[in-house]
């Protein structure tokens, strides 16, 4: 997703200069944003082909069940797509609401957005009758720039019985995806060793920062949720993420586990446009001074391997 908070993350950079890093372990929760697929896709990559390899992946980790957020509307059309929902609900893993066309309710009405909410709704019954599928990850983390609409749609979907997925831990990781695809199309290893060092000093940090981040707002160690984006690098890079994880001190848990801890059931009640993760959202509300936070390379990515 696109925050829009990185000047946020400072304040979490500057925390974590002067403080060791955490020696108890703290859970935290993996989870996929859009399904089927984020980004593009390298020539002979398929989408259920891209879930078959993640599934590889989680189950020789032994990653407890992960929730994969749905946008109906990206494999409309594609019998690829369909089976790649198919293969993820199949693997043991569950899905969630993302939207069915992944609207952003910053620009919609909250009557258009709850209209986009129950559109998706029909495929993920389809997909997982038997399990709660209702859990709400807003695109974009965005959840209104106005009380009204922020309160409308979170009435509503606690009358069509919602949880929100709230997430504390977030670096971006979709922008590697499209490049990872395009330079794999390209057979470029040095570019593609190039994304991966960069992915995974990126993910240090960020997980580092929140994790700091966490502490300053509450005071003690929370449960973290992890937002991911299922794409063309995700199988790839997954293995070495979770080694980060692990050697950082996390410990893996279910959504429903990581959201049993209180912080979940605080809303900030902001109305910052770009809203955010649960911890930048209270950040906002508090209004509490933030310096710059280190630059992601947008461009560089954007600009890799075309």
């Amino acid at each position: 997703m696109i925050s829009g908070m990185w000047h946020l993350r400072g304040l979490a950079i500057l925390v974590l200069a002067c403080t060791a890093t955490l020696a108890r372990a703290e859970p935290v929760a993996i989870t996929f944003d859009d399904l089927p697929l984020n980004g593009e896709l390298a020539p002979g990559m398929t989408r259920a082909g891209i879930v078959r390899d993640v599934l590889a992946v989680l189950k020789a980790a032994q990653v407890p069940t992960t929730f994969g957020f749905v946008n109906a509307a990206r494999f409309e059309g594609s019998a690829d797509g369909a089976q790649a929902l198919r293969l993820w609900v199949d693997g043991g893993q569950r899905v969630g609401n993302h939207t069915y066309a992944h609207g952003d309710l910053v620009g919609e009405s909250a009557e258009e957005f709850m209209a986009d909410v129950r559109r998706d709704e029909p495929v993920l019954e389809l997909l997982d009758p038997a399990h709660d599928w209702h859990w709400l990850r807003y695109p974009y983390l965005h959840e209104g720039n106005t009380h009204a609409k922020r309160h409308a749609v979170r009435a509503a979907l606690a009358v069509r019985g919602y949880r929100i997925a709230q997430t504390t831990l977030d670096y971006e990781d979709y922008l590697w995806n499209s490049p990872y695809a395009r330079c794999l199309a390209r057979h470029d290893e040095r570019a593609i060793a190039s994304l991966r060092a960069g992915y995974l000093a990126i993910a240090a940090q960020y997980l580092d920062a929140d994790r700091q981040l966490a502490q300053l707002l509450y005071g003690h160690e929370v449960s973290h949720v992890l937002l991911l984006h299922l794409g063309a690098f995700s199988s790839a890079i997954l293995p070495d993420l979770l080694q980060l994880l692990h050697a950082k001190g996390f410990t893996l848990v279910t959504l429903e586990q990581a959201q049993r801890d209180p912080v979940y059931a605080t809303d900030p009640d902001g109305v910052e446009p770009e809203s955010g993760t649960l911890l930048e959202q209270w950040i906002a509300v508090r209004k509490l001074p933030v310096p710059p936070a280190p630059a992601k390379p947008y461009r560089e990515l954007e600009t890799l391997c075309k």
